[in-house]
Formats: C-alpha cells, structure tokens, sequence
C-alpha cells in the first residue's frame, strides 16, 4: 500500500487570505501551491507549486492539486494555469480540463 491509498492521513488546508492550499500528511506541511486572483471575474491564477526535496516522488503535489482543484470546483471559481506542474495535472487529468477558464 502506498502513502496515496492512506488518504486518512491526508488533509487540505486553505489561507484563502494568504492565497495558499496546503496538503498535511500525517499532520505535517509536505506540498502546498500559491494562487492570486485574475481581477476578472471568478478566475484563480495558480501561479506556484512546491514539495520539498524530502517530501518528492511520493505522489504529494498530484494530491495537493486534486484537492485544490475539487475545492475550487466547489467554490464555483475557474483556473488559469501559469505553474507548470498545475497545467500538466489539468492536462494528465480531463475531469478538471472544465475549470480552466476561456
């Protein structure tokens, strides 16, 4: 079983004021991404992505911006992607392609 299948040990944390999703694994920071609103309309630009070297390869970004992204769903707002790890995701992942804006 990977640390991805213990989603118990998994929780998102949103500083709406400091514009930051943050994935705690076990209770502890491991990944978290930055965003800015567009100033049009209900767009979000995820600008940043960060897993420390220790936290790598273990699937924690991926989670992160799943978590982000289904929040933001709930939130009615849209995406705009300048993060490069952010627009692979959306790209690897059709299910969010819809929250990207126009």
């Amino acid at each position: 079983m990977s640390d991805l299948d213990d989603v118990d040990r998994f929780e998102l944390e949103h500083d709406a004021a400091a514009h930051r999703y943050t994935l705690l694994v076990g209770g502890r920071p491991s990944s978290f991404t930055e965003y800015r609103p567009s100033g049009c309309g209900t767009t979000l630009v995820f600008h940043h992505t960060v897993t420390p070297p220790p936290d790598r390869g273990n699937g924690y970004a991926g989670e992160l911006i799943r978590r982000a992204l289904d929040d933001v769903r709930a939130s009615g707002h849209t995406i705009m992607a300048t993060c490069w790890f952010v627009d692979q995701f959306v790209s690897e992942h059709p299910e969010y392609r819809d929250l990207v804006a126009p």
